[in-house]
This record gives structure tokens, sequence and C-alpha cells, in this order.
């Protein structure tokens, strides 16, 4: 891996930020490069990732229907669209991240997005539907119900490596 520390942070303007880049080699997917940026002077953090080899603009659908469906590895870069239906969408875009993870990692991670929106929330309603939602999340990691995942991405730099997924070019 290598490591830039002391580079200009573009939120800030401080030389305090570190860009890291990593190459690694996915399984079934090809060697990616993993790029991040981190600034200890405001917190700024972005990450993405890009595969070596040019890849065609897939949409990737996963039925999670068991708790063997949680190592499912997932790969989503920042200009990939990641939706849960009646959950959420996470839109690509220059707030998005890009990240390696498996179909757990990718749930513990809209779990922790749904609680922070709820603690922020006035609404007794918009609390408990959060509440709900967390419920189902959770039954979901242990088997206990299922959900489609569905990752979208006009760069093909993102999939759901599984024999489970169906794919289709966008």
């Amino acid at each position: 891996m290598a490591e830039l520390p002391g580079q200009m942070c573009m939120m800030c303007g401080e030389k305090k930020a570190t860009l890291h880049e990593e190459e690694i080699d996915v399984p079934h997917f090809g060697k990616t490069f993993v790029f991040g940026i981190f600034c200890n002077g405001c917190g700024y953090r972005k990450n993405d990732l890009e595969v070596s080899e040019k890849k065609q603009p897939m949409q990737y659908t996963l039925e999670i229907n068991s708790e063997d469906d949680m190592s499912i590895k997932v790969v989503k870069s920042s200009e990939a669209t990641l939706k849960i239906p009646r959950i959420i969408t996470m839109e690509s875009g220059p707030a998005s991240n890009g990240f390696i993870t498996n179909v757990e990692g990718v749930l513990e991670r809209i779990k922790k997005i749904i609680e922070s929106a709820a603690e922020s929330e006035d609404d007794s309603d918009a609390k408990k539907k959060a509440r709900k939602m967390i419920k189902k999340i959770n039954n979901v990691i242990l088997g206990r119900d299922k959900l489609k995942l569905i990752v979208s991405d006009p760069s093909g730099n993102s999939a759901i490596i599984s024999d489970k997924a169906t794919k289709k070019k966008l």
C-alpha cells in the first residue's frame, strides 16, 4: 500500500491529508485499485475503487434469503447506486464512497445510516419506521427475513460476486 501524507485537503485547505492507494485482487472480479483520502485536520474522508480492466455498465440483483448470503462479496464504486427497495437508496455522486465488503457489511452500513437519521428525527412516526427497518435488517442478517439488494454501476466498477446474483447490462 502506498501512502502520501502531508497533502492538501480539498475541504479545509490544510496540508493534513493522507492519500493512499492499494492494489488488491478480488476473486472472480480481478485486479482492483482502492484509493482513499483522510484529513487529520477536518476529518474529511473519501474512498473509491477502480478495476484495472474496462468493465461493462451493469446492474446486479441479489435476493438475500439466508444467513449464508451474508458472506457474499459486494464491490461498490462511488459511481454506483446501491438500493434496497422500501428501505434505502444510496445514490452515486461526490459524497458517495466506494467499498469492498460482504452483504452483512452492506447491511451494517445501512443500519448505521438509518440509526443516525433516526437520532436527529423529531417525528415519532419516523423514529418508529426507522426502528422497523432496523428490525427487518437484523432479521435478514439472522436469516429470518429476506431483502433484495441492487447495485447499478454505469462505470462497470461494481459487482455482487455470487452465482445467486442476476446481472444485466445497463
